[in-house]
């Protein structure tokens, strides 16, 4: 079952005293990101975050619980109407979650940014800043 966008933007208003939450529709889910790591996710209408640490401690009665089929267990958040609460939740999480993975074409395009002059010199300077600008 796909989550509703009711309940995404209900979550999202929940934590609106946080600066830079996003978020990624993926297969009638979403995945949530605070300060450009990924925290956790909404599924089947319920909001589970990573099970680290920091997590587990904030949260040492939560449920673990499957997102979808095949997938790692993550601890179901049931506070939800709890502003302060989820506010907390996600700064402890913070520093312990991993940093987001670069994508090899951005590393890709940086190399020829940096190393090949003749690259550049060759008229392909245009699509470089042009790829740039949309990262």
């Amino acid at each position: 079952m796909a989550s509703s966008k009711d309940y995404l933007q209900f979550i999202l208003e929940q934590l609106s005293d946080l600066e830079e939450i996003t978020y990624r529709a993926m297969m009638g889910e979403y995945i949530l990101y605070y300060r450009g790591k990924i925290v956790g996710g909404i599924y089947d209408d319920r909001l589970l975050v990573k099970p680290i640490k920091s997590a587990v401690s904030y949260m040492p009665e939560a449920a673990y619980e499957l997102p979808y089929e095949g997938a790692k267990e993550m601890l179901l958040v049931d506070n939800v109407d709890d502003k302060e609460f989820l506010a907390g939740l996600f700064r402890a999480m913070y520093d312990e979650l991993p940093a987001p993975k670069k994508k090899k074409i951005d590393s890709f395009k940086l190399a020829i940014d940096m190393f090949s002059d003749d690259f550049m010199e060759d008229g392909h300077s245009d699509w470089v800043e042009q790829e740039r600008e949309e990262l």
